[in-house]
């Protein structure tokens, strides 16, 4: 597994330029007018890892296969999308299916770009958005309550459950707060996810600047850092503008202009790191000469269920997984000379997979 992003926002933030840029396609169309974005575009991308391709070169791999990250460019947003207002009802509901929210907010002036509210403000933005999507949660909730009390009543253990965690979250959604604020027990996560809430999804904001401010940030930027910052939400600057060009150009290229910039790298790999970070995510490796590969799981996995992102038979005939710290396999030169100097470990069941441990599963089918 990667992750899914959902990608949100006003009409006119850059959001499907970003999208196209992202993705190296133009499956989304961009235009200066509001829902441009009819149906929402779905594009893959490889997650750029250099340790996997160090893994490739040392263990004379014939391919090299990066985990992938879906982006979902969503059907720009207005005020009354939760009542149905322009696009509502079908953008609500396409942002059920992904794991994370980006909140593309416009930090950038160009009086050529209108802005669906008439001015730049960030903040307000993502304050339209996070509106509409409680509002929106607060009306699913207020609908499913009727037929959770029902159940309980008829002294349905589960239903009981759910219908003191929905009590919880209503007053915190009827105070205007996302319900990734409300504190859930971890024998309640499952129940939670089942609501399916929009407001629970991770929320990261994504600030799109203009070609100058890139490196450096500008007011509105630092705006929302300490907005995002204050919501435990993720942030990261990216230039939509600059990401097009990136698009553009090949490897020595794309170093050299981002080099003219000031820039280290491209803002898609900073927005894949913030994106792990938010959903607490890290990669594991397996490599051979038929492959090197990367895998994602999330922080705290077991090496059984790591093994079965691969297939579900590693998970059910899991033995052990010999596990060899990337920065060993690398000093070393690979895996012969890692077991050679006691630098491979048999792992069990109840092993907690590190990012960037090279694995080989055993397991019997």
């Amino acid at each position: 597994m990667g992750f899914k992003c959902g990608i949100v926002g006003l009409p006119n933030v850059g959001k499907s330029t970003l999208f196209n840029a992202l993705t190296r396609t133009a499956a989304a169309q961009a235009a200066n007018f509001p829902f441009c974005t009819i149906e929402p575009n779905v594009g893959e991308v490889s997650v750029p890892d250099a340790r996997l391709d160090k893994l490739a070169e040392l263990a004379k791999s014939k391919q090299v296969i990066p985990t992938r990250l879906s982006f979902v460019d969503i059907a720009g947003l207005v005020k009354g999308a939760s009542k149905g207002e322009g696009l509502g009802n079908q953008f609500l509901a396409n942002i059920r299916e992904v794991d994370a929210i980006a909140y593309v907010l416009r930090c950038f002036e160009n009086p050529d770009i209108v802005h669906v509210s008439g001015r730049i403000d960030p903040i307000s933005d993502a304050e339209v958005v996070e509106t509409e999507l409680i509002l929106a949660d607060l009306e699913s909730l207020a609908k499913r309550r009727a037929g959770i009390e029902k159940k309980a009543k008829g002294q349905d253990k589960e239903a009981k459950a759910a219908l003191a965690l929905v009590d919880r979250i209503l007053p915190v959604l009827d105070a205007g707060k996302p319900a990734r604020d409300v504190e859930v027990a971890e024998d309640e996560k499952k129940t939670f996810r089942e609501l399916q809430l929009l407001t629970s999804k991770p929320a990261l904001y994504v600030c799109n600047v203009d070609e100058e401010h890139a490196a450096s940030g500008n007011e509105m930027t630092e705006r929302v850092a300490e907005y995002a910052k204050a919501r435990d939400a993720g942030m990261v600057v990216i230039s939509a503008e600059i990401e097009s060009q990136l698009a553009q150009l090949d490897e020595a290229e794309q170093t050299e202009y981002l080099e003219s910039l000031g820039l280290n790298e491209p803002g898609l790999n900073r927005l894949i790191v913030a994106g792990y970070a938010l959903l607490g995510l890290v990669t594991y490796f397996t490599a051979g000469p038929k492959e090197a590969r990367a895998w994602t799981i999330t922080r705290g996995t077991r090496a059984p269920q790591a093994a079965g992102v691969i297939h579900s038979d590693f998970e059910r005939g899991f033995i052990r997984a010999q596990t060899i710290a990337y920065d060993d396999y690398v000093a070393l030169g690979g895996e012969t000379a890692a077991k050679e100097a006691g630098k491979a470990r048999d792992e069990g069941k109840d092993y907690v997979v590190q990012d960037g441990d090279v694995l080989l599963f055993k397991f019997n089918t």
